[in-house]
């Protein structure tokens, strides 16, 4: 072997020296597109903390802005626990988008101050996707909605907004065509709420598709959607225990509706843990023990992200305490 070749890089830490069997030079033959399609499949996270560190070439392909379209930040909700620091890790791909993004998602550790920074950036975005981002105000969704009024899909799923946050986003989306509002479904306590489904009926009359996993609404909520959104195609109410599909409302649906989940449906395509948690009452309050009405819980080279969610704890008969 030449002993003058450079020693093998790969995706590993600390800068890309450990071994892995295929040399950089081997990959740095491929097109540019190509090699840059298989860069993206990496994901954000691991493109700023390891990628883009193997080689010039791929660090200059990573600098492209077309790299940059779609931000994926999905990520195990164990924030606290990384050697980096989400947000500023956010901030530098928002950076490398130079305005061209169109797609994010952001999990477990949004705040108004980030999305506020991705909306003031972002103002051709499409795809907005917040789960679990309990930090994110009212005020802070409102004002970013206004910022991007040629949103088309938006997933709210797991966070906790009004029905004035809500009716504030979908009057400055008017082009929003899909909606997702999922939160943790459970049978007991026997809450009714339309607030929700008010605020989708009286500011998002052209969605095409609505996802209201584990909602509160009942017939009335789901009528006034029906009756203002004219061109829903399809419509999961699955854990929505407080909707009666039969007679009249269930024909309704059924012929209006191209793809239904109703209440009882199978959940196995859900892509979040679906199991009912075993509340724990106490005779002093209206909601259970542990769980309340509140569902759930620059463009340096040198660029460092390191830095050195709050759930409800909610207990399941086969696995103990899950948070």
């Amino acid at each position: 072997m030449d002993s003058s070749r450079s020693p093998p890089r790969t995706l590993g830490g600390g800068g890309g020296e450990e071994e892995v069997g295929i040399e950089c030079g081997k990959w740095v033959e491929l097109p540019e597109d190509v090699m840059a399609s298989i860069l993206k499949r990496v994901g954000a996270i691991g493109i700023l903390t390891n990628v883009e560190r193997v080689c010039k070439t791929w660090r200059n392909i990573c600098k492209e802005p077309s790299m940059w379209r779609s931000i994926d930040m999905r990520n195990l909700g164990d924030i606290w626990d990384m050697d980096y620091d989400m947000v500023k890790i956010c901030r530098h791909a928002v950076d490398r988008s130079s305005g061209a993004l169109l797609h994010i998602n952001i999990e477990y550790f949004g705040t108004d101050d980030l999305l506020l920074y991705i909306a003031d950036r972002s103002t051709q975005l499409k795809s907005l996707r917040l789960v679990f981002c309990q930090n994110i105000s009212d005020e802070g969704l409102i004002a970013a909605a206004s910022k991007i009024p040629l949103l088309e899909e938006l997933d709210l799923s797991y966070c906790s907004f009004s029905k004035v946050a809500l009716e504030n986003v979908g009057h400055c989306c008017p082009l929003l065509r899909s909606f997702k509002l999922n939160t943790t479904g459970y049978r007991y306590p026997c809450i009714e709420c339309d607030e929700e489904a008010l605020a989708v009926a009286e500011s998002m009359p052209g969605l095409r598709h609505l996802q209201m996993f584990g909602n509160k609404l009942t017939n009335d909520g789901l009528q006034a959607i029906l009756d203002a959104c004219l061109y829903l195609e399809s419509l999961d109410l699955r854990r929505c225990f407080n909707v009666i599909l039969e007679g009249q409302m269930g024909r309704r649906c059924s012929e209006r509706i191209k793809d239904l989940r109703q209440p009882n449906d199978s959940t196995d395509d859900y892509p979040f843990d679906s199991r009912f948690p075993h509340i724990l009452w106490s005779d002093e309050e209206d909601y259970p023990c542990r769980f309340s009405d509140i569902d759930f819980m620059s463009d340096d080279d040198n660029y460092e992200f390191s830095f050195g969610s709050n759930f409800t704890e909610v207990y399941d008969e086969e696995d103990g305490w899950l948070f």
